[in-house]
């Protein structure tokens, strides 16, 4: 049986970088599926990208939290700006050997990864991390590890305008190529359906040159 893990870490914060994307009619090669394919894709477009971070995010919200959830999976973030890339892509290696330790543990060796910041929209606000979830093709994901990456995400409790920030670990890669939904409580967002025409787009741009 897995076990939910948090292991601490050091406070860190991705860059977040604003760009256009550009369009092409080509049809874009087979998306990569395993780390290794993800890996060797991405080394071919490196520093080529022109996405943001806010491409690649999927928001929600409500009265007392906004929540942001963001992919930190190379087939994705290899089609961010440089600068927007190279961040997200400093913050995994940074904390790499709390992600090992914490897929370790629930016997994962290539979890899937993902940042999720929590925003407070007002004073004393309380969230539980554990409630965030993955939806797709019936399928629910739950958060087996957590690595914090700000104090606030221990003590689950934000003042007015605080964040508390954490890379998220599930027992399988983010179907980042297919429709997920990401959901918090009674919140949910497909806004990743929205996403993924972009996306496509930018590979298939950048699978061309």
């Amino acid at each position: 049986m897995k076990r939910f893990v948090v292991v601490c870490a050091l406070a860190a914060t991705a860059v977040v970088t604003e760009s256009g994307c550009a369009q092409s009619g080509t049809r874009p090669a087979p998306a990569p599926r395993t780390r290794e394919q993800a890996d060797s894709a991405a080394r071919a477009i490196a520093g080529r990208g022109t996405l943001s971070q806010n491409d690649i995010a999927v928001r929600l919200r409500n009265d007392e939290l906004e929540i942001r959830f963001v992919p930190l999976d190379v087939r994705v973030t290899a089609l961010l700006a440089p600068d927007a890339a190279e961040s997200l892509q400093r913050l995994v290696a940074r904390h790499r050997p709390s992600v090992d330790s914490a897929g370790q543990l629930n016997s994962i060796s290539e979890p899937g990864l993902a940042l999720v910041t929590f925003f407070s929209q007002r004073e004393d606000v309380r969230f539980d991390p554990q409630l965030l979830t993955l939806s797709f093709q019936n399928r629910l994901l739950r958060p087996l590890g957590i690595v914090p990456l700000s104090p606030r995400f221990t003590s689950q409790q934000l003042g007015a305008r605080e964040t508390a920030m954490a890379i998220y670990l599930f027992e399988e890669l983010i179907p980042v190529w297919d429709e997920f939904t990401v959901a918090y409580a009674a919140l949910s967002s497909n806004e990743w359906a929205r996403r993924l025409p972009t996306l496509e787009r930018e590979r298939a741009r950048l699978s061309t040159r």
